[in-house]
C-alpha cells in the first residue's frame, strides 16, 4: 500500500456544455505501469466522493479518474434546464472527454506520465454511475440508436446498476426516466456486478434482484457480487461519515474495496489470482461467475 497523491479539479474545457467539466485525479506516489480506473459518480455526487474507494484503489496501484457530472448537486442544474433530459448522454460523453485528454489529466501530476499504463482502463460506476460505465462497456438504451460503447475500456465494475426497464420500472421511472429501459445483450466485455440483498429501490416494482439483471441479462465474462445485508450505498461507499448511508458496515465497504481491486487486478494480469484468493476470504456475501475472466 503507497501513500496517495489527489489533484482536483483539473478543468477541461467542455463549448456546447454550459459549463467546464472538472475531474479529480488520484495516484499512488510510487509504482509504475499503473492501469487506470475511470469512475463515475451516482446522482448527485461529485469528483470529491466515494473516497473509500477511490484511495483504497489509488494506494494499491491505480490511477483513478473522476469527473463531475451535471447532475452534481454543486452543479444545480435545475430540472427545467434544457440539458436535463439529456443528462445521461452528456455523462458518457463527459467520460469519453476524459479518454481523450487523458494525458492532459495525467501530466498535472508530475512525473506520473512515465508511470501510467494507459493501454488498461476500467469504467467503473455508482447507480447512476454504473449506467453511463455500462454504456461504455456495450450496454444499450432500447429506443436509442447510438452505440455509446468505447474500445479503450477493457472491463467494468458496476456497483448498484439498475435493472430491467418496461414493465419492471415503477410507474415514477416509468413516467420520468426513459433512459432506464436496457439492452445488456451488448455488453459482452468482462464485467463485476455488485448488488446489495437488502437493496429495495422506488424505481422498480421488483425486489432487490433487479439490481442483478447487469448479470443475469448480459452475456459472459461476468461475476456477480451479492453482499448479504447491503442497501443501495453498500455500507457507505460514497464516502466517510455519509448522512446518506441508511446500511452504515465498515466491514461492507471493506468487501467492497478488497473484492473490486482484486476484480481489476485479476482482470488486468490474468497471472494474478487476486480475485480469487479475495473470493475464498469472503464472508460478506457471495460470488456466481458465469464464463472465463
Amino acid at each position: 500500500m503507497e501513500q496517495v497523491i489527489s489533484v482536483s479539479p483539473v478543468v477541461l474545457p467542455a463549448p456546447g456544455r454550459g459549463i467546464d467539466l472538472q475531474v479529480r485525479i488520484s495516484a499512488p506516489i510510487k509504482g509504475a505501469q499503473l492501469p487506470v480506473i475511470l469512475f463515475a459518480h451516482g446522482f448527485g455526487n461529485s469528483l470529491d466522493g466515494y473516497a473509500p474507494l477511490v484511495n483504497y484503489w489509488a494506494a494499491r496501484g491505480f490511477v483513478v479518474i473522476q469527473p463531475s457530472f451535471l447532475d452534481s448537486k454543486r452543479i444545480g442544474v435545475s430540472p427545467d434546464d434544457p440539458r436535463t433530459p439529456d443528462i445521461w448522454k452528456i455523462r458518457v460523453a463527459d467520460m469519453k472527454q476524459v479518454l481523450d485528454q487523458l494525458d492532459d489529466i495525467i501530466d498535472v501530476v508530475p512525473g506520473l506520465q512515465e508511470r501510467v499504463d494507459t493501454s488498461r482502463i476500467a469504467a467503473v460506476g455508482h447507480s447512476f454511475g454504473a449506467h453511463t460505465s455500462g454504456l461504455l462497456l456495450g450496454m444499450r438504451v432500447i429506443g436509442e440508436e447510438d452505440d455509446m460503447s468505447d474500445a479503450r475500456v477493457q472491463v467494468g465494475v458496476l456497483l448498484t446498476a439498475a435493472g430491467n426497464g418496461g414493465a419492471d420500472l415503477s410507474p415514477f421511472a416509468a413516467a420520468n426516466y426513459p433512459f432506464m429501459n436496457p439492452d445488456f445483450s451488448g455488453m459482452k466485455k468482462p464485467a463485476l456486478v455488485v448488488a446489495g440483498d437488502k437493496d429495495i429501490s422506488p424505481l422498480t416494482v421488483r425486489g432487490w434482484d433487479w439490481f442483478t439483471d447487469p448479470y443475469t441479462m448480459s452475456p459472459g465474462p461476468k461475476s456477480l457480487l451479492t453482499l448479504y445485508g447491503g442497501e443501495h450505498l453498500l455500507g457507505g461507499i460514497s464516502g466517510y461519515h455519509v448522512v446518506e448511508t441508511s446500511d452504515e458496515n465498515p466491514e461492507r465497504v471493506a468487501a467492497v474495496q478488497q473484492l473490486t481491486w482484486a476484480y481489476l487486478r485479476t482482470a488486468f494480469y490474468p497471472e494474478d489470482t487476486a480475485w480469487q484468493d479475495a473470493a475464498i476470504d469472503l464472508t460478506q456475501g457471495k460470488i456466481d461467475n458465469k464464463g472465463d475472466l
